[in-house]
């Protein structure tokens, strides 16, 4: 009698415990989405200020300034960052990293100076299967059917937003297009060079060198700019940068496979906010290919979770043992 009521007792405690770890797993996964949320919010105050300054100096110059702010703000780690500096190959790695990123922000800076705010956040969530593509040319990762399906839905999403044949192709809609791949091979890098070095120094040197990359081109075009200017490419280089931190945030707290579908919230706040702040019309087929794109980007990220958790859970005769 009593060996089964400390039975009964442990299996009281036991399903406590599970409870209360389902309960706390809960709990983690909602403050990620809340973090992803004010992920949202940060980053489409960035577009916001660029859609404001960017008429006033070309796009380059407008990134230039952006990105030079962004190296004020690391200074504080640069001493850290120096005392256990990159190895010598990383080197390479972070200046091709930061001419791509750079072609990639002047396109995204001329995108946000020429179509609606909306249009741009919808296009650029197109990067995800550049990076499926780029991770299966240069990775070697396989591309299964079903990623390749997610990838075709994508492409058609982005077409939904386009329309071409049914309305004239923008400049700014292709800039746009062309920044995805130019992002998606950052990330890919990036992603390489996180088996070896620090993630905040990847971070530092990507805004060092792409402020390097961007400042000759910048230079070329060059229009002295009014201190609102600068004050709001300040502010923007804040918002930026609270976006990354609080996004790494979200992704340490939940899977990115719940996270990913909040980002679709981005086009939520940028299209009320091109309304209210800027006067443009709600297009729904934006909204439509938006939802296409990310639904696309979600099954993506939904595989490669799958994979990784693959990879990295021993078999079931190793538990064992």
């Amino acid at each position: 009698m009593a060996h089964a009521l400390a039975e009964s007792a442990k299996a009281r405690t036991l399903a406590t415990e599970a409870a209360e770890t389902a309960e706390a797993e809960r709990r983690k996964v909602l403050r990620g989405i809340g973090w992803m949320v004010v992920t949202t919010l940060l980053f489409v105050c960035v577009t916001g200020i660029v859609r404001h300054v960017g008429p006033a100096a070309p796009a380059v110059e407008v990134a230039f300034i952006r990105y030079g702010v962004g190296i004020v703000l690391i200074v504080p780690i640069l001493g850290q960052m120096m005392r256990n500096p990159p190895s010598r190959r990383a080197w390479g790695f972070f200046a091709g990293r930061g001419m791509l990123h750079a072609c990639g922000v002047m396109l995204w800076f001329y995108a946000m100076a020429h179509i609606p705010m909306a249009e741009v956040t919808a296009l650029s969530y197109v990067a995800p299967i550049f990076v499926a593509v780029g991770a299966a040319i240069f990775l070697g990762e396989r591309l299964q059917l079903h990623r390749m399906l997610a990838i075709g839905a994508g492409i058609v999403g982005a077409m939904v937003i386009i329309r071409p044949g049914f309305e004239e192709i923008k400049l700014g809609q292709l800039a746009q297009l062309g920044a995805a791949p130019c992002f998606a091979a950052s990330f890919l890098i990036a992603k390489g060079l996180t088996k070896n070095e620090n993630p905040t120094v990847i971070v530092a040197m990507l805004s060092i060198f792409t402020t390097i990359a961007l400042a000759p081109a910048a230079l070329a075009v060059w229009v002295p700019p009014s201190w609102e200017m600068i004050g709001w490419l300040s502010l923007c280089a804040v918002f930026a940068t609270a976006g990354h931190w609080t996004m790494t945030k979200a992704f340490q707290c939940a899977p990115i496979t719940v996270t990913q579908p909040v980002q679709f919230l981005q086009l939520v706040w940028a299209t009320l906010l091109g309304i209210v702040a800027f006067g443009e019309p709600i297009d729904p087929f934006v909204i439509l290919g938006g939802g296409i794109v990310v639904a696309s980007a979600t099954y993506i990220a939904h595989r490669e979770r799958l994979n990784a958790k693959r990879a990295t859970t021993p078999p079931a005769v190793a538990t064992k043992t």
